[in-house]
């Protein structure tokens, strides 16, 4: 595997001419304490692929791993030195440590990513990295509200994630269309939320349905696994309760959250007009929720969405406009402000953030309050410069589920088009800010909306290998060229071939991966 194909690129690569270390039985790994959980994961990858037992042990040929917190290095950057004797690892903290871990397995041949031997050579090329990321929000959302993905699914992920030092999994946990988290205080929410007896096929014209029932969840011991497993890995898992629109699910289980129609869990995809009713009982069902979250998800960020609100049901709600007049509100745009806020105060007294979509900035900010600027990049700006912190996502650099490109062969496309070299393109610290205004983003992240990803391979085919590209956006500070970046992405292929992933191919989609006949939308 030539070296130049390192994804994401590193901030120095220097490639001499020495030997390499060549991996043997004889190869050991040491590590200090600080970096035991990165030399335990590189045992187990290696020595899957490889056959060798990589032992612990600090004499003969080795891997050495260490933290230094005095070596110069930025958070989460490391340093790798590779002689003929040994590969050393150091690292400014222990994330960093597993990320030159990380960059160690890619100068192996795509071999290196298999689950069991089919290679005998393994020798690491003599060469010196320095690295450090630009960024220190490097995320990705899943929408497993809409198409359930399984356990196993969300590991998976949380692995490739983690190969492309990704370091936040953004998990959209609740929808119109599904609820997928165990709540032990109101079980409903997963007995008749978690299921719809059958899903919108396509995006356009009349609409049709597939009849078949789809759901799923996630118990409290799942989602212990996976923030645990992700934490190994140097990811934090961000969730995502939506409140007080895209709440039709837990409507449909408990009525008396809504307005007074009786639902069933949403079927159809887009905006529905479906909304929490703001009754003191409702917000007491939801810090009821939140408090069970509290207790799984240890990330100082916590989702409560809050866009794409309709207002139709509160202008004719009695009880929402009596709400309005009692708090002093201007109108329903501050009605949802004031639900918001409720919110916001109660994740400040527990010592978490709130993050929402850009929506949250309508009839005023709360106050603890990150932005996920989602509609353009309008909403990063303005938070930014009233001193709010952003995570910027913008639709048409950051929505992994529009068409990759005009073909009608790509599957049900949606959206403007958004090329691998799209999101490779685009920088995410907006050029309107000032450089102070500017240290309030703190990173950027990809969004998977999964109306029409009913399934895992489906999920590979529309993330990757547009995943790589933005993976480099949001770590490599150095000026990026696609000509430069295409033929490291032709060796990096060659590890989601090892590992399984289903990517799109750089020319097109192969014929199991269309959906010929399914009209998506603009």
């Amino acid at each position: 595997m030539p070296v130049h194909s390192l994804v994401p690129r590193p901030a120095e690569l220097v490639v001499t001419d020495e030997p390499g270390l060549a991996l043997t039985p004889d190869t050991r790994i040491a590590a200090d304490d600080a970096s035991a959980g990165a030399a335990a994961w590189l045992r187990t990858e290696l020595g899957a692929a490889t056959g060798l037992g990589l032992a612990p042990g600090t004499e003969g040929p080795r891997i050495e791993l260490r933290v230094d917190a005095r070596s110069g290095l930025a958070a989460e950057g490391y340093r790798l030195s590779v002689d003929a004797e040994r590969a050393l690892v150091v690292g400014n903290d222990a994330a960093g440590v597993f990320y030159g871990a990380q960059t160690l397995r890619q100068l192996l041949p795509p071999a290196a990513y298999r689950r069991s031997p089919t290679d005998t050579g393994w020798t690491l090329p003599a060469v010196h990295v320095t690295d450090q990321p630009r960024f220190r929000w490097r995320g990705c959302m899943i929408d497993v509200a809409r198409h359930f993905l399984p356990k196993r699914e969300v590991l998976r992920l949380i692995d490739l994630f983690a190969l492309h030092k990704l370091n936040v999994l953004h998990l959209h946990l609740t929808d119109d269309q599904g609820w997928r988290v165990e709540i032990k205080r109101y079980p409903k929410l997963t007995e008749v939320a978690s299921w719809r007896r059958e899903s919108q096929v396509g995006a356009a014209g009349p609409k049709a349905f597939d009849k078949r029932p789809h759901g799923g969840f996630y118990t409290q011991d799942d989602i212990r696994e996976i923030v645990a497993y992700a934490a190994a890995r140097h990811i934090t898992v961000v969730p995502e309760v939506d409140v007080p629109g895209h709440s039709q699910a837990a409507i449909a289980a408990y009525p008396e959250l809504g307005e007074g129609e009786r639902l069933e869990v949403g079927r159809e995809w887009g905006v529905i007009e479906n909304v929490l009713n703001v009754s003191d009982t409702t917000l007491e069902f939801y810090r009821n929720v939140f408090d069970e979250l509290l207790e799984l998800f240890p990330s100082r960020y916590v989702c409560v969405g809050g866009d794409e609100c309709p207002k139709g049901q509160w202008q004719a709600s009695e009880s929402a406009q009596e709400r309005i007049s009692a708090e002093g509100l201007s109108d329903e745009d501050g009605l949802q402000s004031w639900f918001i806020r409720h919110f916001d105060e109660y994740l400040t007294g527990r010592g978490r953030r709130l993050l929402g979509w850009d929506e949250i900035l309508e009839g005023g900010l709360a106050p603890g309050a990150t932005v996920l600027s989602w509609r353009g990049t309008e909403g990063g700006i303005a938070a930014a410069r009233a001193g709010h912190d952003v995570v910027m996502c913008p639709t048409r650099t950051s929505y992994l589920d529009y068409r990759q490109s005009d073909s009608p062969d790509e599957p049900i496309p949606v959206g403007t088009v958004l090329t691998l070299a799209d999101v490779y393109a685009v920088e995410p610290v907006p050029v309107e800010l000032s450089p102070t205004e500017a240290e309030h983003v703190l990173g950027a992240q990809v969004n998977v909306w999964t109306e029409h990803m009913d399934s895992p391979r489906t999920v590979d085919f529309m993330v990757f290998p547009r995943l790589s590209a933005f993976a480099e956006t949001v770590w490599s500070a150095q000026k990026r060229d696609f000509a430069e970046f295409l033929p490291r992405l032709q060796g990096h292929l060659d590890r989601l071939d090892a590992i399984g992933v289903e990517y799109r191919p750089l020319e097109g989609p192969l014929p199991w991966q269309r959906r010929p006949g399914i009209p998506g939308r603009d």
